[in-house]
């Protein structure tokens, strides 16, 4: 099997559960932001968030570390997992014991910090997975992360479904993705001791040290990055109220299942980057530009239609009560576009070893976004936030745009000549749907006929990629 059917392959499985992933969240989002009301669906944005930011104390950037190490070294695999897995045991009851102290510091209610504590448990149970998922990546097994992913996602689904008919409230919920991550992590375990590796157990701590030591910068960049996608959340609590949470927090569910799919892809080229690296510059650089061509091909027209219909697309989800979301979307979809470019650009320098630099980018990025979260939240409320994202996302791309070149990795021309009809190819939609002013269901399918037919017209797709469609297909 070649490089691309194989990692056609992986992505297809990865697809495969990640769209029934994000059909199951967004029915639970839906379930979830009915159920709670908009205050309470903001607690569960801020339990969500704080946890996410004080989670990288379970993982130190170990995951990512992983995927590196044992895709360019299959052997050394039984050792690492052999001492991470236990490792982590001692990470989680640090994490335990840090998180309830800096809520007290907070000064938050009592239900507030027990509903974080719960998804503090959560998160333990996600880190170990995602260790076991990162092996399934190094080893190219896509298959057996997107059976792990459908198990949890649905299992999440009926556990909520659960809650919520037996009316359980915000704890219920809370407890639903407790119990559908720690199924997802024995499955995971599993089947990595029965069709892959079997952990050496063991708690060297100088390997520990090592692996800390090399992992932190992943580590550092996970805190920066969770911080800066999550910090205006957390935020919109302390400066606004939970009300406003909630609004941000229905839209950025939303936005966070177009990342989902982002993920997919990461999980898949991350590991086959770090393989060309060592072996072929070349190829690395063509897979880094056809990931950007092929990631802004499907997301920027997504983006140009969600700005037309915003206000559909959240009254359909969520009902009139948060019509005041559909501004804070028709800002944060913008965030995605530029988010699978960063992302992109992210997993080329971590391939290539520069995970400092995508640390430092994190670092000021992180910093701009606080301080300008300070005055824009006051005086703009979600919407500012909203904002702020966009333009420190703007940031971090000219940031990764600059270093890549000046290390050399100049993109072909070619790709901003792609790029360019892409952009075109979208402006022709908006036009269109601003003109005809269709019915939402109805301007999906036009808007998809008007948007390839103008791109083919364009001829965006070269020889390379009709190799790659072929390739695919097995008939080269």
């Amino acid at each position: 099997m070649s490089k691309i059917q194989t990692i056609f392959k992986n992505m297809s499985w990865l697809l495969i559960s990640q769209i029934i992933a994000s059909v199951c969240g967004f029915l639970w989002t839906i379930l979830m932001a009915r159920y709670l009301g908009v205050s309470n669906y903001g607690i569960l944005g801020f339990a969500v968030s704080v946890t996410g930011i004080l989670g990288i104390i379970d993982d130190l950037g170990i995951s990512t570390h992983i995927v590196r190490q044992v895709a360019t070294d299959n052997d050394s695999a039984p050792k690492y997992l052999g001492n991470i897995i236990p490792f982590k045991v001692i990470l989680g009851v640090i994490n335990l014991i840090v998180t309830p102290i800096i809520l007290i510091l907070l000064n938050l209610d009592e239900y507030t910090i027990f509903i974080t504590l719960l998804f503090t448990i959560e998160i333990i149970f996600k880190s170990y997975t995602n260790s076991l998922f990162g092996v399934f990546q190094a080893f190219e097994k896509g298959k057996y992360q997107g059976i792990g992913n459908i198990l949890m996602n649905l299992s999440t689904f009926l556990f909520i479904l659960i809650a919520i008919y037996t009316d359980l409230g915000l704890m219920g919920i809370s407890i639903s993705y407790i119990l559908a991550n720690l199924l997802s992590f024995i499955y995971a375990y599993y089947v990595l001791n029965k069709h892959l590796v079997k952990p050496k157990f063991e708690l060297d701590w100088e390997f520990c040290k090592k692996i800390t030591l090399l992992s932190l910068p992943f580590a550092i960049t996970g805190i920066l990055y969770t911080i800066y996608y999550s910090i205006d959340l957390v935020m919109l609590t302390k400066l606004v109220g939970n009300y406003a949470n909630g609004i941000y927090n229905a839209t950025y569910k939303l936005i966070a299942v177009l990342n989902l799919f982002y993920s997919v892809y990461t999980a898949v080229i991350f590991p086959v980057m770090s393989k060309f690296f060592k072996n072929d510059k070349k190829l690395l650089i063509i897979s880094y530009e056809k990931s950007i061509k092929y990631l802004m091909l499907a997301i920027i027209p997504i983006a140009t239609g969600t700005v037309f219909y915003s206000l559909d697309i959240i009254q359909l989800i969520y009902g009139h009560e948060y019509d005041a979301a559909a501004s804070v979307l028709s800002i944060l979809i913008w965030t995605v576009c530029l988010l699978f470019i960063s992302g992109a650009s992210n997993t080329l320098l971590n391939a290539s070893h520069k995970e400092t630099t995508v640390t430092k980018i994190y670092a000021i990025a992180a910093v701009f976004n606080i301080v300008l979260n300070f005055i824009m939240i006051p005086y703009f409320s979600y919407n500012g936030a909203a904002i702020t994202t966009v333009l420190s996302d703007i940031l971090i791309v000219a940031l990764q745009t600059y270093v890549i070149r000046k290390l050399g990795h100049k993109a072909n021309k070619k790709l901003y000549y792609d790029l360019g009809k892409i952009i075109i190819g979208s402006a022709v939609l908006g036009i269109a749907l601003y003109f005809l002013n269709l019915n939402m269901w109805v301007a999906i399918p036009v808007g998809i006929i008007i948007y390839l037919a103008v791109v083919y017209l364009l001829r965006l797709f070269d020889n390379d990629d009709k190799y790659v469609i072929k390739e695919i297909l097995g008939r080269n």
